[in-house]
């Protein structure tokens, strides 16, 4: 039985993800490290000028392997103040994918830009609306002389690698396309440890073409986006981190939510120091199987972080509770995440909520 649906498994990875159907997007447990793949509304949305994101995502290593989903994430944003009160922001992300033995692979370069707008409050306690906008360019591609196609099947449990397959039909193993990604955010600082934040994005506006065959339309599904968090002190010691996330593109929906613990071991003029543990729950809908409806919990992840002043760290471990755990063992996906802020000398301060 389990090797059945270990088979059934790393087929439906197979057709889900080698772009010949409908691609989705990466995403990360910690998405609250990557805010610029969160929605461009965030780009320089932060307690100091500049900051430097790193993550890394490795998923499905149990059953796949060498050929497990591999994505990593770099990131540069900086703010510069308008006038008294606002800011516009500036950033680039790049981000690579690899998954599965036939090498499907997503590269993505792009650059963000948003504008934050003082709508009320004070210097110390204060609310903006922030309006971003990203535009990138990708490039897809996938290694089909590794493939088994049925067609190539001898009959006799034999593979004739020479025999005619399906790589005929397609005209090219890599593409380039543009995107385009629009976002708004809304944050509220109360003081320096309480602060909530709540945001859209509209992604792949143009819903660019994802086929290997140029004689098929196969548009990347727009995606929506909604989010939101905060941050609120219990004590002087400890304090709650929440945060929620949802997606939807076309037939896929997933939630995010949960909330970390923030144990605070040095704060003020000699430096900040705080530890983060947490616990996240990953739901989404049954769409594969249409026989099968509903919203499934996918996973239970786990989370720790420690920041020292303006150096952050996380890991993150998703636990499988689908299915697909008598295939993978309850094993999901591990990511890293780092990020650090440069904090140089201001005209004046802009209070943001902490990511």
């Amino acid at each position: 039985m389990v090797n059945r649906i270990h088979l059934l498994f790393v087929a439906a990875l197979f057709f889900i993800n080698a772009g010949v159907g409908v691609a989705q997007d990466i995403h990360f447990s910690q998405f609250y490290m990557s805010p610029t793949n969160l929605n461009p509304a965030l780009t320089g949305v932060m307690n100091c000028t500049k900051r430097i994101g790193l993550n890394y995502r490795n998923q499905w290593g149990s059953i796949l392997k060498a050929n497990a989903y591999n994505t990593l994430n770099a990131s540069y944003d900086q703010k510069f103040t308008i006038g008294r009160d606002d800011y516009f922001g500036v950033g680039g992300t790049f981000w690579g994918d690899r998954a599965g033995e036939l090498s499907f692979s997503t590269l993505q370069a792009k650059l963000s830009g948003s504008y934050s707008r003082k709508m009320g409050g004070y210097r110390q306690r204060a609310h903006y609306l922030s309006i971003g906008a990203e535009a990138g360019v990708s490039q897809r591609s996938i290694n089909f002389l590794k493939a088994r196609w049925g067609t190539q099947h001898d009959g006799n449990g034999g593979r004739d690698p020479n025999a005619p397959s399906l790589e005929n039909n397609l005209d090219r193993n890599k593409f380039l396309f543009a995107d385009f990604s629009a976002g708004l955010l809304w944050f509220s600082v109360f003081d320096d440890n309480k602060s909530f934040y709540a945001g859209a994005a509209f992604s792949h506006l143009n819903k660019p073409n994802q086929s290997f065959s140029d004689s098929l339309d196969v548009p990347l599904y727009n995606k929506i986006t909604f989010h939101a968090g905060g941050d609120w002190a219990l004590t002087q010691d400890i304090g709650l981190v929440p945060g929620i996330v949802t997606f939807f593109q076309g037939p896929s929906f997933e939630l995010n939510v949960g909330t970390s613990v923030r144990f605070w071991l040095q704060q003020g003029k000699w430096g900040d120091e705080s530890f983060q543990v947490g616990a996240w729950a990953r739901l989404a809908n049954k769409f594969i199987d249409p026989s099968k409806t509903g919203i499934h919990m996918d996973a239970i992840i786990l989370s720790a972080r420690f920041d020292y002043n303006d150096f952050g760290i996380g890991f993150s471990y998703d636990i499988n509770t689908s299915r697909l755990k008598e295939a993978s063992g309850g094993t999901g996906a591990f990511e890293l995440s780092l990020v650090y802020k440069i904090c140089e000398e201001e005209d004046r301060g802009v209070y943001c909520p902490t990511f």
